[in-house]
């Protein structure tokens, strides 16, 4: 194959790892371009997004994830880049101001420093012969070691190693040839540890990614997990997979336990990352997101309204005197809504919610828990 079908086919494949952009706005998904590269969205260090290509260097791979269809059992059409393939054609994306960014991954090639050494040498090219400054981030292969880290950590803007399960048990049902405390944990620990404030590699970015029902670990198990993550390890962001049924082993939890349809398993996926938001963004306690007796997140309604369901004490609101926190409780308003409201407070006042500009349904949501007194 040519350059360009191998990168078609390598960028294809890459669309099963959401760790760089998934969430829950339309502005959060990746999108096909016109020549069918996969395009994703990237937050840039100066804020705002942009566009950010994204392909594997390779999807052969020594690795038996039980749920990845470029597992090392399957019948594959296989094919790799060289790093002077890959930085090649993206510059000259570059140049044509299509993409801002690179994610890079790959599957496990001979072993996981071979893959990583091949990996890094993209990102050294862009950075040392193109003079590339702008974002590149660079997968972790599991079992990488440690100065393969460092020198992954010495070139990216951003580093992901998949946590895949928030449990060892569930992790085993993933996968023989990989140990989750020795290729999972530990070098998350480690990056996080080489990217904390005052280290050498301070300010490159953490993010990883659960692979949601195909163990059997429960929205609990995740939802604790992510806390830690955020909270203990200083990660940048967590996503969550909706596993595919039909990609992976037949004789996984997740194809073997059909108690969810498809659609079902993506609301799943959804719910976890409006928890995530609660925890991320609003700095709420693990506490305060609410499982049921089985640990699970009620599919038919987002965790903040379930809380607010379950603490009338709390409520109503006064709208022009509680705090950002109390605000924060209310359903229908986010932090945007309250800060305009914080705002409108201290520039002479506010009559209803409509004057922040909440409409329709939010709006009818939010009085039921509010007064503007």
């Amino acid at each position: 194959m040519d350059t360009q079908r191998k990168l078609e086919l390598l960028a294809d494949a890459s669309r099963y790892d959401l760790s760089c952009a998934c969430g829950t706005k339309d502005g959060d998904h990746r999108r096909r371009g016109p020549d069918g590269m996969w395009l994703y969205p990237v937050s840039l260090p100066s804020g705002g997004v942009s566009i950010m290509l994204k392909t594997l260097l390779s999807n052969s791979c020594i690795n038996d994830c039980r749920y990845c269809p470029l597992r090392n059992d399957q019948d594959v059409r296989r094919c790799s880049l060289t790093p002077e393939e890959i930085a090649t054609v993206f510059m000259d994306y570059v140049r044509q101001r299509k993409v801002v960014g690179l994610f890079l991954s790959s599957g496990v090639s001979r072993s996981p420093d071979y893959t990583m050494d091949r990996m890094t040498g993209v990102a050294w090219i862009l950075r040392r012969r193109y003079r590339y400054r702008g974002y590149i981030h660079l997968k972790v292969i599991p079992g990488a070691s440690d100065a393969a880290i460092e020198t992954a950590l010495s070139l990216a803007s951003a580093v992901s190693l998949n946590v895949e399960a928030p449990k060892p048990s569930a992790f085993a049902a993933l996968s023989k040839t990989k140990d989750y405390d020795r290729h999972i944990v530990q070098p998350i620990k480690l990056i996080s540890r080489l990217t904390s404030r005052g280290n050498q590699f301070a300010g490159v970015k953490q993010t990883t990614q659960f692979i949601v029902g195909a163990a059997d670990e429960s929205d609990s198990d995740i939802v604790r997990a992510t806390f830690g993550l955020y909270r203990r390890l200083g990660l940048s962001r967590v996503y969550f997979s909706a596993y595919q049924r039909g990609l992976g082993d037949p004789s996984l939890p997740g194809e073997q336990n059909r108690t969810l349809e498809p659609e079902q398993m993506f609301t799943r996926e959804h719910r976890l990352y409006q928890a995530d938001f609660l925890l991320r963004q609003y700095k709420w306690d693990i506490q305060d997101i609410l499982f049921d007796a089985d640990g699970k997140l009620p599919l038919g309604v987002d965790p903040k309204q379930r809380w607010a369901e379950l603490h009338p004490e709390f409520f109503p609101v006064r709208v022009l005197s509680a705090g950002r926190d109390e605000l924060l409780r209310v359903p229908g308003l986010g932090p945007t809504t309250a800060k305009r409201i914080l705002q409108s407070r201290r520039q002479g006042g506010i009559r209803s919610l409509a004057d922040v500009g909440m409409r329709g349904k939010r709006l009818a949501n939010a009085k039921k828990y509010t007064v503007m007194e």
